[in-house]
C-alpha cells in the first residue's frame, strides 16, 4: 500500500501535479468514521484521489513512529501535538504543519499513579520516586510542567533532578510499569486507544495531577496539529484541502451522533463500546477538537513554548532551538484562515 504514496511523496515541488490516484492515512476513530460516513470519499473524489488506505499503527507501534512513516512516506498526513511535532522539526524533518487545534485543557495529560498506591497522592509525593513516559510526547511537556512548578524537576542527560525520570515509548509499557510497580507515575491521554482507555477504565489509575489551566502546556505545548512532508504539501496542496475539510465535516458529524459514530470506532478499531464513546465524549479527547484558524496564533503557541521549556531546561530543543523565521514556515498559511486553501474561508 505504501508503493504509490512513496511515489507521490518523492516528488518535485515545482513540475504540475497530477491527480494524486490514492493516499495512505492514519487509521484513527475519526479517520474510520470519515470513510464510513462517505466524508473521505465527497472530498477526495472532487479532486481525483479514488482509494483512501487507512493504515493501523498496532500494538507495537512507538510513539512517534508516525513521524517517521510521513518522513518515508508510508503516511501521508500524520497527527502528533504541537510539542513534538516541533522537536521533530528541529530534528530535521522537513516537513509543515497544517492544521493546529484550540488551546488544550487540564484534562488531557494528567499525571497518573495506581489507584492502590498509598504513597502517591500528589505531586509532592513524586519527590525521589521513579517516573516513566515518552520523551518526545504530551507525556513529558505536560508532567515536566506540573513537576517544574511545584519544585520537582525531572532527571535530565546534564543533571539529576528530584524525580527518576525515565524515556518509555510504548504506552502500554508505560502503564504496565506503574502497574506493576516498576514505575511510581506516568502520563497519557486517557482518550488515546485502547490500552490508555481501558487502563482508566478499569479504575486500577488515579490522577495525582493535573497541568494548569492557565500554563504553557494548557494554552500552547498541548495543542494537536497535523503534518506533512513539505515536497509533498507543495504538489498536492487539493489534497491537503480535502483531508482538512473531511475531518471538519467528521468532527460535527460524530459531536451530534455520538452513539452512531462510537458504534463504528468500535467495530473497525476493535475496542469496546464503552472504551469507542469515551474516546469521542471524554473532556481530555483530542481527535475532534475544532481547530485553530489564526497561523499567527498558532506560531506564537510554538514562540511561547518554546522559550518556556528552553528556559527551564529542555535538553533537545536547547541544543536545536527554532528561530522564529523557522517557525514561521513550519506552520503553512495556505490552510489557515485567509489562505489559498483554508477550510476557514
Amino acid at each position: 500500500m505504501a508503493g504509490a504514496l512513496l511515489a507521490a511523496a518523492h516528488v518535485d515541488p515545482v513540475s504540475a501535479a497530477e491527480p494524486l490516484p490514492e493516499i495512505n492515512l492514519q487509521l484513527t476513530p475519526w479517520t474510520v468514521i470519515a470513510r464510513e460516513k462517505g466524508f473521505f470519499k465527497d472530498e477526495f473524489d472532487k479532486i481525483g484521489t479514488k482509494k483512501i488506505n487507512l493504515i493501523a499503527s498496532g500494538a507495537a507501534e512507538l510513539i512517534g513512529a508516525e513521524s517517521a512513516a510521513v518522513k518515508g512516506g508510508a503516511i501521508a498526513i500524520a497527527q502528533r501535538m504541537i510539542y513534538p511535532a516541533t522537536v521533530h522539526r528541529a530534528n530535521g524533518l522537513d516537513g509543515e504543519i497544517i492544521w493546529v487545534s484550540e488551546a488544550s485543557n487540564r484534562y488531557r495529560a494528567p499525571i497518573l499513579a495506581r489507584a492502590d498506591n498509598d504513597n502517591i497522592k500528589s505531586v509532592a509525593d513524586l519527590d525521589g520516586k521513579k517516573f516513566g513516559s515518552s520523551r518526545i510526547s504530551c507525556y513529558w511537556s505536560s508532567p515536566f510542567e506540573i513537576t517544574q512548578k511545584a519544585g520537582l524537576p525531572f532527571d535530565s542527560r546534564e543533571k539529576e533532578g528530584r524525580i527518576r525520570y525515565t524515556s518509555i515509548d510504548n504506552t502500554a509499557v508505560a502503564i504496565s510499569a506503574v502497574l506493576s510497580g516498576a514505575a511510581d507515575a506516568t502520563t497519557f491521554h486517557l482518550a488515546a486507544g485502547a490500552a490508555a482507555t481501558g487502563a482508566w477504565l478499569s479504575g486500577k489509575l488515579k490522577v495525582v495531577g493535573r497541568s494548569p489551566d492557565d500554563g504553557i502546556y494548557v494554552n500552547n505545548a498541548g495543542r494537536v496539529t497535523y503534518f506533512a512532508r513539505r515536497d509533498f504539501v507543495d504538489k498536492y496542496p487539493d489534497v491537503v484541502k480535502a483531508f482538512l475539510a473531511a475531518r471538519e465535516r467528521t468532527r460535527e458529524w460524530a459531536s451530534d451522533h455520538v452513539d452512531e459514530a462510537a458504534e463504528i470506532v468500535a467495530k473497525e478499531t476493535r475496542v469496546p463500546i464503552e472504551v469507542a464513546k469515551f474516546q469521542i465524549t471524554h473532556a481530555g479527547e483530542w481527535e475532534f477538537m475544532a481547530g485553530e484558524p489564526n497561523a499567527d496564533r498558532a506560531r506564537d503557541a510554538i514562540k511561547k513554548f518554546q522559550a518556556w521549556y528552553i528556559a527551564n531546561g529542555d535538553d533537545i530543543l536547547s541544543e536545536r532551538k527554532l528561530s522564529d523565521a523557522q517557525i514561521d514556515a513550519f506552520i503553512d498559511g495556505r490552510f489557515f484562515a485567509g489562505g489559498s486553501h483554508s477550510i476557514y474561508n
